[in-house]
């Protein structure tokens, strides 16, 4: 494979020197092999928008997305610089979160299949599917502004929860004001529910442990079971992203006049149109906490009505979003709006936005893998900091399309494969099951060691999948 422009600055680096009507170099962090020519230009078109800093960055797990590639990283200052709703995503906050349960690990393998089945029965899953919860208009602006605090003081939860979730579950400038009514109509009754595509809830055990000391104040050891949820907000974040991106195309035609793809659209991020839509967007991403945090309450009902056994939360990770962070760059303090598309948070020890109990250690990071693939804990560092704006990959990324799994395998192979691993899986659709397979996406394990070795996120712990639920 050759990738003119591309060249190699170190192992798993690699630079695309600015050219044309770049203004930034753009970095591929990545191993050569795996990188995908269509995300490749895609991360250049980023480099041309304005107020970017430093460098457009591609994570290990880059692919082809809208606008910007899933596993892009880009920084824009906050005076001069812009907001991309392709440079978030769709699903607003698409994140993970990690739990363990407490005590005996040898009494929920014997009892998999039945936990499995009575998640899948009690958390609602797949496409369209509603909650059986019912909010106000009321409560449901005052949950998508307050996020997980205000759904936990619902009794969807307990105060430490908070603690343990990026953000504390809550960020604070968003105003329902900026939400459409349509965009309402979507999500006031999927609060609660899982979604389809690669979202899932995982059981798994901690396979390895590399770091003992960071995984025990993470609250995890070899042996222990762990949950992952990976899912977001759902059809209101994407009804939110869908509303800016016409609103900007509608009211901010000459400044976006110059864009080499109408799919990288913004607005200044000082505008009124900035301004709206990042505050829309954090409606969003406050959904997606209060979602992830009412199915961690449903699935502790699960667990100690089938076993007796309590769920603690280990962590909880965002995905695509945009943050006004600060960070040092050609030696000043710059306040920036960093876009992260398919990548995830990885802040290092004594940074002033992680909790007191990550102080020591750093932010956590979990990266899943794809049904059938190990799952990773890992710790953010000082190195992603000064490197990637404090930045590290988010899953395996991508392989093949949804339409190429379809066409060269079979759920037949795909549940014989997991059923030869001894993985219980439950999901809405055959179609769900062939294009969220194993080999649809690239192997993790490289991912993990490539941003091992690269020092932008450290091992602490490698978890397997025991079973399965799918949209």
């Amino acid at each position: 494979m050759s990738l003119p422009g591309v060249e190699k600055e170190g192992k798993y680096i690699y630079r695309i020197k600015k050219k044309d009507n770049m203004r930034v170099d753009a970095l591929i962090l990545a191993d050569y092999e795996t990188i995908d020519e269509d995300a490749i230009q895609q991360i250049r078109n980023v480099a041309t928008l304005p107020g970017i800093v430093k460098a457009a960055y591609a994570m290990p797990d880059i692919h082809w997305g809208y606008g910007f590639p899933i596993g892009g990283v880009a920084a824009f200052d906050v005076k001069d610089g812009v907001i991309s709703p392709g440079g978030v995503g769709f699903d607003i906050n698409c994140g993970v979160r990690m739990l363990v349960v407490e005590e005996s690990s040898e009494i929920v393998q014997k009892n998999i299949e039945t936990l499995i089945k009575r998640i899948y029965e009690t958390v609602p899953v797949g496409v369209g599917e509603r909650s059986e919860l019912r909010f106000s208009k009321n409560d449901f602006k005052k949950v998508v502004e307050r996020g997980a605090k205000k759904i936990i003081e619902m009794g969807y939860g307990i105060q430490e929860d908070l603690d343990r979730i990026e953000d504390g579950g809550i960020i604070e400038y968003c105003d329902f004001s900026d939400v459409s009514e349509e965009a309402y109509e979507r999500g006031k009754d999927e609060l609660g529910t899982l979604g389809a595509g690669n979202h899932f809830i995982e059981i798994q055990q901690v396979k390895e442990v590399y770091d003992e000391e960071i995984a025990s104040v993470f609250g995890i050891k070899k042996g222990d079971i762990t949950i992952l949820i990976h899912t977001g907000s759902r059809g209101f974040g994407h009804q939110i992203a869908t509303d800016y991106i016409k609103i900007l195309r509608d009211n901010l035609k000459e400044h976006n006049k110059d864009i080499p793809d109408k799919q990288l659209i913004n607005a200044p991020f000082q505008s009124k149109w900035g301004q709206a839509y990042y505050s829309a967007m954090n409606c969003a991403a406050n959904y997606a906490f209060a979602n992830r945090q009412i199915i961690t309450h449903l699935i502790r009902k699960v667990f100690k009505s089938v076993v007796g056994l309590d769920v603690k939360l280990v962590y909880d990770v965002t995905h695509n979003i945009a943050k006004v962070e600060e960070y040092e760059i050609e030696g000043q303090k710059r306040r920036v709006v960093v876009h992260r598309k398919g990548a995830t948070r990885a802040f290092g020890p004594e940074n002033r936005a992680l909790p007191e109990i990550f102080r020591k250690t750093g932010q956590p990071v979990i990266i899943p893998g794809s049904m059938g693939t190990a799952s990773y804990v890992l710790v953010g560092t000082k190195k992603a900091e000064e490197m990637t704006f404090g930045s590290t990959a988010h899953g395996a990324g991508r392989a093949l399309g949804r339409r190429e799994a379809t066409r060269e395998l079979t759920a037949t192979h795909v549940l014989k494969e997991l059923e030869t691993k001894g993985i219980t899986l439950m999901a809405k659709s055959k179609k769900g099951i062939v294009e969220e397979a194993p080999e649809a996406y690239k192997d993790v394990d490289k991912v993990i060691q490539i941003v091992d070795e690269l020092g932008i996120s450290k091992k602490v712990a490698k978890c397997i999948p025991l079973g399965v639920v799918k949209g």
